[in-house]
């Protein structure tokens, strides 16, 4: 079953998928064909987000060549110890192109922990600057770092403006980013048996400053986890949080897709 078969007329409905790795080598295959059917599923806009430098020339063909898809760049916190001298330069340029709207993904990994710790602080915390001085929205990635992405962030609150991509927090943390400035993204983990804590944090946030996202071909929703994923089963995520909200799923994708494009001003 197709995620724009499920309850009323999905097929019919528009969103965005504000975060996906459409450039990755298990779309190579079937790219092409993908991304011919996907405005014809519903999706509206997607943003690419290219995580190494070294990916960067690929999401700006990507961006070329649809013109649905959009741009994110920057350094991953699992590359943030092989950046060379002046990367900074290298994202500048990157996001001096019209249709790249956000610099990321950029964050702190401590699950994986590639990087020592102090340096994903620092090639954070330099992000987060430069971003803050072209003034364009920041795509974070934060797993099992809270505390030291909190503080970060409270050190660069005057005009943080982004969205916490593929949220895991509680509902209070959640709480502290939108009063900062951001957004919260969720993607199929809230449909996971043991998704308590993003799907409370998915039901109380102001739907105002929610977002939709696949991080596709990872995190693939329930009932086809275990396969690769595409922007198409967004609507599966956003039925699941509109159960949780005590909305119709029409309505969050609405709302969402609006809410996408404020955030990087499309």
């Amino acid at each position: 079953m197709t995620p724009y078969q499920l309850g009323r007329s999905f097929a019919d409905m528009m969103y965005f998928d504000t975060h996906a790795h459409l450039t990755d080598e298990r779309f190579d295959a079937d790219r092409a064909a993908l991304m011919e059917v996907l405005p014809k599923r519903g999706l509206a806009f997607a943003l690419d987000v290219a995580c190494a430098l070294q990916d960067f020339p690929k999401t700006h063909a990507l961006t070329q060549a649809y013109s649905w898809v959009f741009g994110a760049y920057g350094v991953h916190p699992h590359y943030a110890g092989e950046v060379p001298t002046g990367y900074l330069d290298m994202i500048q340029e990157a996001l001096d192109d019209p249709k790249a709207t956000a610099l990321g993904e950029i964050g702190l990994d401590y699950h994986y922990d590639f990087a020592p710790r102090a340096v994903q602080c620092r090639i954070f915390a330099e992000q987060l600057e430069l971003a803050q001085s072209l003034d364009i929205p920041v795509v974070l990635h934060i797993r099992e770092a809270f505390g030291d992405c909190m503080e970060i962030l409270r050190a660069h609150k005057n005009g943080l403006c982004g969205v916490m991509h593929c949220f895991s927090g509680s509902a209070e943390i959640a709480a502290e980013c939108v009063e900062l400035g951001l957004y919260i993204a969720f993607g199929g983990a809230v449909t996971f048996k043991n998704a308590r804590k993003p799907l409370e944090a998915a039901t109380y946030i102001p739907l105002e400053r929610l977002l939709l996202e696949t991080d596709c071909p990872y995190m693939t929703p329930v009932p086809h986890r275990g396969e690769r994923n595409d922007p198409s089963y967004i609507p599966l995520i956003a039925q699941k949080i509109a159960q949780a909200r005590n909305m119709e799923a029409e309505a969050l994708m609405q709302a969402t897709l609006d809410n996408g494009k404020r955030l990087f001003r499309l």
